[in-house]
């Protein structure tokens, strides 16, 4: 069957998540549906791994209410350059909890923003790059299209099959994928349900590198480790410029892409960076 096998196995399964939980701190794991981690040389990569194993990581309130939490302590925290989000060898996420769903009602939905907390990822300064193995289906693609990178493992598979429970995305599925893969396949994907491999979702520019399985979250440590020796106020520019291209026409786009070039050289670390290429030394970056 096409249907997204985690929507399927999240709807049979008891309704074991709910929103409470024991407050947690990235490297302590006090949380219930994830672990984090600091992972790199210098403990510069936050890592957050989905732990909801036996529902394939199913997003139900809960897991995205510590995943959120979890965000915000890496975006505050100093050493952190960059995020890494990745799941299980099985399941990156499988689908939204469709047991907290099955019985809301339009006016429920409408009056308290039903999913308006998902989207928290898309407003993390630091770049988040997610690492794909297994199934990223209907909600869990929707999560891995809110974060900055996709490194995909080689057995991934990508699908938005909320069509085949009778409804639609409703975490930006329909918007960002067809901005990520075009109208055609968007479409086809949407409507059919079906799913596509990590070799055709490369193809279509939904991710940008597949590796092994075993290698996928190493490879995306390592990028991350690499994003995270720059600075991080610069990175944070580059970041919010290249989400604009998908939010401004080209002329807006450009005309904001100026004005954050102009401002870099308001940073000590713009200086700091010409001075070491002028000087054929590595930068010393402060993040200033």
């Amino acid at each position: 069957s096409a249907i997204g096998l985690g929507l399927l196995t999240a709807t049979l399964r008891p309704n074991t998540c709910s929103s409470s939980y024991s407050p947690g701190s990235p490297g302590g794991s006090h949380f219930e549906y994830i672990i984090t981690d600091k992972k790199g040389k210098n403990h510069n990569v936050g890592l957050i791994q989905l732990n909801r194993p036996k529902a394939l990581n199913a997003l139900c309130d809960g897991l995205i209410t510590e995943l959120n939490q979890a965000l915000e302590a890496f975006e505050k925290d100093p050493a952190v350059g960059a995020i890494v989000l990745t799941g299980g060898e099985k399941a990156f996420a499988a689908g939204a909890d469709i047991k907290e769903m099955q019985n809301q009602r339009f006016q429920d939905c409408y009056s308290t923003g039903f999913l308006s907390h998902w989207d928290h990822i898309t407003r993390v300064k630091k770049p988040v790059i997610a690492a794909v193995n297994g199934y990223a289906l209907g909600g869990g693609c929707e999560l891995a299209m809110m974060c900055d990178i996709i490194y995909a493992g080689e057995k991934a598979q990508f699908a938005q099959p909320e069509i085949l429970l009778g409804t639609i995305p409703g975490a930006g599925g329909t918007q960002r994928l067809t901005r990520a893969v075009g109208k055609s396949l968007a479409m086809e994907m949407v409507l059919t349900g079906d799913r596509i491999s990590a070799q055709e979702a490369k193809e279509a520019g939904l991710v940008s590198k597949i590796f092994p399985v075993e290698k996928l979250v190493d490879e995306a440590i390592r990028c991350a480790e690499k994003i995270a020796s720059n600075s991080k106020i610069i990175s944070a520019m580059a970041k919010e410029s290249v989400n604009a291209a998908f939010e401004m026409t080209l002329t807006e786009g450009n005309k904001l892409e100026k004005k954050l070039f102009y401002s870099t050289f308001a940073t000590d670390d713009r200086k700091e960076g010409m001075t070491a290429f002028v000087e054929k030394r590595k930068a010393n970056f402060k993040d200033q």
